[in-house]
């Protein structure tokens, strides 16, 4: 019995021992801050600056930036592919950068600013719009709006290996009953612009690739 318990202890410290470096075997993941696109003029799309995908530009809400960094942030987190950075050391790190240079240059100074964290990955994101409802949840005057993209940057290369976009106004049943499964996934109501980007930014995950892919991707 005795030779038993010291057996069972023994496999309890290396159980706990490699624990540990089991969770350190994932790579390494920093989410940076969304980047806002304006255009002066509203009347022409707003273009990705990294992919060079073109948006209906809109307005976007003071807080859209941390709404969909957050929500990204736990997501990430949920998905458990990665070990994501704690956004508090993001921040501090950017505290102590000039920002002048990401509105100039974001995807070369995000990259940039990736390698001074010494991690595998980062995410950048762009929002062109985040047009919050006006009206309620049985009965909207004006529908919630969101466009935003993300990329991921794997920077021992600094290739581009997944990309995912997201570009909806929420629309009743009664205008495209093709969509009848996109009118339920959004709980058959009408969405705040948060959680229609909370719903959108699920639907673009299902196709994110494993881990090991996108470290192996050529």
């Amino acid at each position: 019995m005795k030779k038993f318990l010291t057996l069972l202890s023994v496999l309890g410290m290396i159980f706990a021992w490699s624990a540990p470096l089991r969770a350190e075997t994932k790579p390494s993941l920093a989410i940076l801050p969304f980047f806002i696109e304006r255009v002066d003029d509203p009347t022409r799309g707003a273009v990705c600056p990294v992919c060079k995908a073109v948006y209906r530009p809109g307005d976007i809400l003071p807080a859209s930036r941390n709404t969909l960094t957050r929500l990204l942030q736990d997501k990430m987190e949920t998905m458990d592919k990665f070990a994501v950075l704690p956004p508090e050391t993001v921040e501090e790190a950017l505290s102590q950068s000039d920002r002048s240079p990401f509105e100039l240059k974001p995807l070369r100074s995000s990259i940039q600013f990736g390698k001074t964290l010494n991690v595998d990955f980062i995410f950048i994101g762009f929002v062109f719009r985040f047009e919050e409802r006006i009206g309620s949840r049985i009965g909207a005057e004006k529908p919630a709006s969101v466009g935003f993209d993300v990329h991921l940057i794997r920077l021992r290369d600094e290739k581009i290996v997944w990309t995912g976009k997201f570009d909806e106004t929420q629309k009743p049943l009664s205008e495209n009953l093709l969509k009848i499964g996109s009118f339920f996934r959004r709980k058959a109501s009408w969405l705040t612009a948060e959680e229609l980007s909370s719903v959108g930014m699920d639907e673009m995950l299902k196709k994110f690739p494993v881990a090991k892919e996108l470290e192996e991707m050529p």
